[in-house]
């Protein structure tokens, strides 16, 4: 708990009609019945007969043939569409804005994650003292996430953000539980400080201004190492004797990482 207090105190550091003048026009061509009288019998038998030159040149003219059969229009199919999709849920990682912003709530966080999975309830703080948060998925070991209000009254103001135990929840530029200290190197980009050792646990004292010093929504983030259990106790004595930077061959010997994540403002 000791580690936990020292961390806590680092962290809050259209188309136109044609004209009806062209609809009265007389037609150029004389009446039929005045036409027909002028002709012959011998002459209108002859009109009456096909053109065999028509009919050579169009076939699909003689009326005799009989047209191909269409073939039947298929049914139409009706038209599929994918099943719908659930809403998609919010992502568990935290950033210094939304629901995790400084000005952030318990009501908004029941707003985003559903008021049956955010429980007002006790929670361990530092030396064995309790204290009120709003904590996610309390029943869920790997989706549990503590929350500290400034405002314990009026659950407003967000104090604390906790990562601990099984959680399976990411803090700022993807700090997750269980990262071995060459990864959480790579995170900040550099080499950090560490505080000693007290037991098998030590905390990350200075990040030397590193990607995890200076983040955006003006938050800080905290990181606790717990040793490896295998590590021996000489070793871990060892690299409990002074602060050291992530680099050093005694803290590389116990193989510590990351236990505990508290991101605050």
């Amino acid at each position: 708990m000791t580690s936990r207090w020292l961390l806590v105190s680092l962290v809050a550091a259209g188309a136109a009609a044609p004209s009806v003048a062209s609809a009265q026009q007389r037609s150029q061509y004389p009446d039929p019945k005045i036409y027909t009288e002028e002709l012959s019998p011998r002459q209108i038998q002859r009109a009456q007969e096909p053109d065999p030159t028509f009919d050579r040149r169009f076939p699909s003219a003689d009326r005799s043939q009989t047209p191909p059969a269409r073939s039947p229009t298929p049914p139409r199919q009706p038209t599929s569409y994918p099943p719908a999709q659930p809403p998609a849920q919010p992502a568990r990682a935290i950033a210094c804005s939304g629901g995790f912003a400084k000005d952030s709530s318990h009501l908004k966080l029941a707003t985003l994650y559903k008021s049956e999975n955010v429980v007002y309830t006790e929670v361990d703080a530092s030396e064995g003292k309790k204290l009120m948060a709003s904590v996610l998925f309390p029943k869920d070991p790997k989706r549990r996430l503590e929350v500290w209000w400034d405002n314990e009254a009026a659950r407003a103001g967000t104090y604390l953000i906790v990562i601990n135990g099984q959680s399976t929840w990411s803090g700022p530029k993807g700090l997750k539980l269980g990262l071995a200290l060459a990864a959480l190197e790579r995170l900040n980009g550099k080499p950090f400080k560490v505080n000693g050792f007290k037991g098998n646990e030590a905390s990350v004292g200075d990040w030397q201004g590193g990607a995890l010093e200076s983040l955006t929504g003006g938050c800080k983030v905290g990181v606790s190492l717990r040793a490896d259990p295998k590590a021996p106790p000489q070793a871990i004595e060892r690299a409990g004797s002074a602060d050291l930077v992530s680099t050093d061959t005694a803290l590389k010997a116990i193989k510590p990482v990351v236990a505990e994540i508290i991101v605050g403002y």
